[in-house]
């Protein structure tokens, strides 16, 4: 398996995932990681390439690690390859697909956005993975990259979860007294251009759960923290949104939130709305491409609403806070609303697909 790195970020924790569940089927995992963080528990050996990173990253530097990596790989003779990073760069891509894999390899796809997934020039994407095999993290991904690049090779796999894992770890004792107040909860990364925090915010501001005392809790690090502090002290909302750094385990605050929200721009197969759902924690999210409408069953598990839209957030956030009624029957059926994400199911699909390789 090839990943940016396994630290923050969806694809990261979906590979690591990944790797225990191929290990668990009995395959012989390795794991190669550009980048040095390493964040999320994986199985399997791994070789980190961005431990060979200098200081100033200079050319020479990323030409030997390219070379480090080819000799890894070569001196391994895997089976297969499964490609989890972002291919943005058409030369880099070119070398590596060309020169460096020469076995079979599996390229997944995690992002409807195609300037994070691909190379800006479509026809060396059409070039490069015309006949390769590709895995598309949601249905909607599958649908539009087979179009839009003539793939004769691709399908749609789920990222798979241990929900027996967040279950447990869901129950470990926090020493927060935020746990016992009323919230509703976003966590991730604080990145605006792709998760939109100002659409929650502005929803969350002209909802009534200020006025009764709901607050908001955003869970998480990242480089628009600032900019969205002071979104919310523009708004006036200082009391009432809190902000908590990144945790290596945030299933407590998304058990006892009332529900968690997603106000994303774009997202792949988003990993928050499984999670929360199998918490018995319902979800409100933006229908953004892609992912939610595959997740959410609209009045059955949570809420799905038109995205950019900051009325329709709030009166979502209103429902499942005032409709009791709907509320329950949501949290009712969360849980067993996501079971075909599970690893095990996950799993079945994965070696199937694996079996199929030349």
């Amino acid at each position: 398996m090839v990943v940016s790195s396994l630290g923050k970020g969806g694809a990261q924790h979906a590979a690591a995932l990944q790797s225990m569940l191929l290990s668990n089927l009995g395959y012989d995992v390795h794991i190669v990681t550009i980048f040095p963080e390493v964040y999320y528990r994986y199985s399997g050996t791994l070789f980190n390439l961005g431990l060979y990173k200098s200081k100033k990253d200079s050319v020479s530097n990323r030409i030997s690690r390219l070379f480090k990596f080819r000799s890894y790989l070569k001196s391994q003779n895997f089976d297969v390859i499964i490609d989890h990073r972002s291919r943005v760069q058409g030369y880099r891509e070119f070398f590596i697909s060309k020169f460096i894999y020469k076995g079979p390899t599996i390229y997944v796809i995690h992002s409807f956005e195609k300037t994070i997934m691909f190379p800006k020039q479509d026809w060396l994407s059409r070039f490069l993975y015309k006949k390769e095999q590709l895995v598309g993290v949601s249905k909607a991904i599958t649908t539009h990259f087979k179009a839009k690049f003539s793939l004769k090779h691709i399908s749609t796999i789920h990222n798979a979860f241990d929900f027996k894992d967040i279950q447990k770890r869901a129950i470990e004792t926090v020493s927060d007294s935020f746990l016992e107040s009323n919230y509703i909860l976003f966590y991730g990364r604080l990145d605006d251009q792709s998760k939109n925090l100002k659409l929650l915010v502005e929803a969350y501001s002209i909802s009534k759960l200020v006025e009764n005392n709901i607050m908001l809790l955003i869970l998480g690090s990242g480089s628009d923290q600032g900019i969205l502090q002071d979104y919310v002290k523009l708004l006036k909302l200082e009391p009432n949104v809190v902000f908590k750094p990144r945790t290596d385990n945030p299933y407590p605050y998304v058990k006892h939130a009332k529900f968690t929200v997603l106000s994303s721009r774009y997202e792949g197969f988003p990993m928050v709305l499984p999670e929360s759902l199998s918490l018995g924690t319902p979800v409100i999210s933006v229908d953004c491409q892609s992912g939610p409408n595959e997740i959410i069953q609209h009045k059955h598990n949570g809420l799905l609403v038109p995205n950019y839209n900051a009325n329709a957030l709030a009166d979502a956030m209103n429902s499942l806070i005032f409709d009791e009624t709907l509320y329950n029957f949501c949290k009712k059926n969360a849980s067993e609303s996501v079971q075909p994400f599970a690893m095990e199911r996950i799993a079945k699909q994965w070696q199937d697909l694996l079996n199929t390789m030349p």
